[in-house]
């Protein structure tokens, strides 16, 4: 008899489940999009129900009886109101939305210390103060919270990753005092506990609906984000793991936090160590804006990675890069342009593997650790032309990463909870 722990992750379009052994083996998973249940996703109900769709189709998989404990990541920056009992008192404000009364902004950007994730109109602080001017919540609480809170009735528990926006401070883990200054309602915020936490034990009512032992322990998660990092298996100072979607996003564990908000660089905690990164403007939409996918599959097997261009491209759709470069007024840089497509696609790569070595190079500068080895995630990842393109710049180990589902991130933090309660 196996036992396993679940981590679950609401992304932006779905809900994954995974079934996890000590030994971090996935031994199921099963997801389901979140349309299939609503075209309100700001609708809590929409939530849970694709959560309790994709937790029965994950227990069809794995015996239930064997489940220890539980965790759950969600959307950075996604906030719900809530009575006292945690019922949702209105639609939720995504981690997209943006809070536009000019008052609350104000009041963040006068009070808010520079180096704080709270700044911006997508905060999780901009949202609470929308939401404390209107509905007159018991508590605002974050999506992964409010999930958890689902499985075991606790809805005064937050994670130190979700409440980084919302304005926690990591480093005296605590909420900070000048909160106060902006209007917070500090009795809205819940309590912080580290990721990886057990705070609380499964609800009668659930363990019943989901055919689960009366003892799984409710773990503290963390943001999807971060959550995506930990199932890669990074997990030593110097680590990192390159995304290569539509943007080039860079994440590096540190032995200390990183704050430079004028590149957009903020930390979270990870049990001992710090997650700190950087996203810049390039990525798969610059290629992607002059081929497409079938083109560029085709064009990179006549590519010789071991044969550089020997053109300095910086591969921008328009004007403006955030990091490693902060200039809004940064212009693209794609000439000349070759006869040649693959000698031109070729040399994009080349380009935003440049930035990527600029951009780990930046994270050291700021005082973060030298990079020691690079995971990788997303589309660009399954082109091995531009994975020797980037390991001739880069010039350190290349690691596959363990899995690519936020959701295994989630249930190793769900490992650890169960550990610490003593469930394994």
């Amino acid at each position: 008899m196996t036992a396993v722990v679940v981590g679950i992750d609401v992304g932006t379009s779905g809900v994954r489940a995974v079934a996890m052994d000590p030994g971090f083996a996935i031994q199921a998973q099963a997801g389901v999009a979140l349309a299939d249940f609503g075209t309100d996703w700001r609708d809590p109900a929409t939530w849970w129900r694709a959560v309790e769709t994709a937790i029965d189709a994950l227990l069809r998989l794995v015996d239930a009886r064997n489940v220890r404990a539980l965790a759950v990541d969600g959307t950075s920056g996604t906030m719900l109101p809530v009575d006292a009992a945690g019922g949702p008192l209105g639609r939720a404000l995504m981690y997209s939305d943006k809070v536009d009364d000019a008052t609350i902004l104000s009041a963040i950007a006068d009070d808010a210390p520079p180096q704080s994730a709270a700044h911006g109109a997508t905060s999780g602080l901009a949202k609470l103060l929308r939401f404390q001017k209107g509905v007159r919540p018991a508590r605002v609480l974050h999506q992964a919270d409010w999930i958890a809170g689902r499985f075991c009735g606790r809805f005064d528990v937050s994670d130190e990753n979700n409440a980084l926006k919302t304005g926690y401070d990591p480093v005296r883990r605590g909420w900070p005092d000048w909160l106060a200054r902006t209007g917070a309602d500090l009795a809205l915020l819940p309590d912080v506990v580290a990721p990886g936490k057990p705070f609380g034990t499964i609800s009668p009512g659930s363990a019943q609906r989901f055919g689960l032992p009366g003892d799984v322990a409710v773990v503290a998660g963390t943001t999807d984000g971060c959550a995506s990092f930990l199932a890669t298996g990074a997990d030593r100072i110097g680590d990192a793991v390159t995304a290569l979607g539509s943007s080039l996003t860079l994440k590096l564990l540190c032995e200390k936090p990183l704050f430079a908000p004028q590149f957009g660089i903020y930390s979270h905690r990870i049990g001992d160590a710090w997650l700190a990164g950087g996203a810049s403007n390039t990525g798969g939409k610059v290629l992607a804006h002059f081929f497409p996918l079938e083109r560029i599959v085709k064009l990179s097997e006549s590519i010789d990675p071991d044969r550089p261009t020997g053109l300095d491209y910086y591969p921008l759709i328009g004007t403006g890069e955030r990091f490693p470069i902060a200039d809004a007024g940064l212009a693209p840089r794609l000439d000349p342009r070759p006869a040649d497509d693959a000698l031109f696609l070729q040399a994009m790569l080349e380009g935003i593997a440049a930035i990527e070595r600029r951009g780990y190079r930046q994270l050291a500068d700021l005082g973060g650790p030298a990079l020691r080895s690079v995971r990788s995630v997303g589309g660009g990842a399954r082109n091995p032309v531009w994975t020797a393109i980037r390991a001739r710049q880069l010039r350190v180990p290349f690691f596959e990463a363990l899995s690519e589902e936020a959701a295994a991130g989630t249930a190793r933090l769900a490992l650890q909870g169960a550990r610490t309660a003593g469930l394994l």
